[in-house]
Parts: C-alpha cells; sequence; structure tokens
C-alpha cells in the first residue's frame, strides 16, 4: 500500500525542521536540473550504486548534512523531458520518503503512476510546482521498499492529457545497496 503524505501548514518543532530541509534539499536539486532533466552536479556525490547516486550538502539553515539517493532520467522519444527520484530517509529514521519531480505542463489531476515491472503499484498525487517541475511525494512503506529492491526497471508514468502517458523507464539496479547506505 502506498501512503500519501501532503503538506498543509508549516509544522513546528523537530519534525517541522526536518521536513523544511528536505523541501531545501528538493529545491535545491531542481535548481541544478539542466534543461533536460538531468542533475547537475549540485552537492556533493558521496556514493555510486550502479544506476543511483547519494548525493549530499547541507542547506542553509540545517545544523547537518542531508542526503538523498538520486537517479534522473530522460523521456526515450523526448530527449527535453525529464524526471528525478529522490529518495530520502527524516533526520528521525522514522519516515522514508520518494520525491519525484515531474516537468511543467503535467496534468495535474492525473497524478505520478508507477509500475514496478510492468506491474501496477498505484498513483500518487502531485503536492506543489515549483518554477523547475511539479513535486509527487510518496511516504515508502516496507512493501514498496521490497518491490524497488526487487525489480529491475521502475517505470513512473505522467501524463500531459487524460489519454497521453509518458513512460520514465528507470534502472533499480543498485537501489537496494544505495537505500541501505542512504544516511
Amino acid at each position: 500500500m502506498v501512503v500519501f503524505e501532503h503538506d498543509g501548514h508549516a509544522q513546528q518543532g523537530p519534525h517541522g525542521i526536518a521536513r523544511r530541509a528536505l523541501i531545501v534539499l528538493t529545491a535545491i536539486i531542481m535548481l541544478a536540473l539542466a534543461p533536460t532533466g538531468q542533475a547537475l552536479a549540485q552537492g556533493a556525490v558521496k556514493s555510486v550504486h550502479k544506476d543511483w547516486q547519494i548525493r549530499c550538502d547541507t542547506p542553509p539553515g540545517a545544523k547537518s548534512e542531508q542526503c538523498a539517493l538520486i537517479q534522473s532520467v530522460v523521456a526515450e522519444d523526448r530527449a527535453n523531458v525529464g524526471l528525478t527520484v529522490i529518495v530520502l530517509k527524516t533526520a528521525d529514521q522514522k519516515s522514508k520518503l520518494m520525491r519525484v519531480v515531474a516537468p511543467l505542463g503535467v496534468l495535474l489531476p492525473s497524478g505520478l503512476g508507477l509500475k514496478i515491472d510492468n506491474v501496477d503499484v498505484g498513483r500518487a498525487g502531485f503536492v506543489r510546482c515549483l518554477p523547475n517541475g511539479c513535486i509527487a511525494e510518496v511516504v515508502m512503506d516496507d512493501t514498496l521498499i521490497g518491490k524497488l529492491r526487487a525489480g529491475k526497471t521502475a517505470t513512473f508514468i505522467i501524463f500531459q492529457t487524460p489519454e497521453e502517458g509518458i513512460g520514465f523507464p528507470m534502472s533499480l539496479a543498485g537501489f537496494g545497496e544505495g537505500y541501505d547506505k542512504l544516511p
């Protein structure tokens, strides 16, 4: 079961600070996106796990470095349309988040679809759009993490019209190893 998290009002306390730090990290990564959707060298690459990278940066106001497991891809048939997947653990280690940065122009009500090895996993709603893209956010449960570990390919699907979905196949090679090393 995929659990969705929607940001409402700013939260106070350690959870609110962690949430803001994660939002800042996502914004830093989004600002680093080139027109093709590939992440530029923003934040230090701490390690590479086959097709995934762990990148770390210290966002303004954060007490410590924030790290994320990241992979960016472009559509096979549209070289100028890209997508970035960012996997994070919250500072308290209680939540695991997957943020997917999709290009502007997506049909927001259709959400973001996910298939793992051609098996439908579900859809996530978009929570916000920023100048460089729209973000879908999912709180990852153990079932989803297990599917990502065991799978070979995740296909993220965005919609530009209700009938036209664009699939972004993404290799899951190295996901489990990278996830395990994610601070």
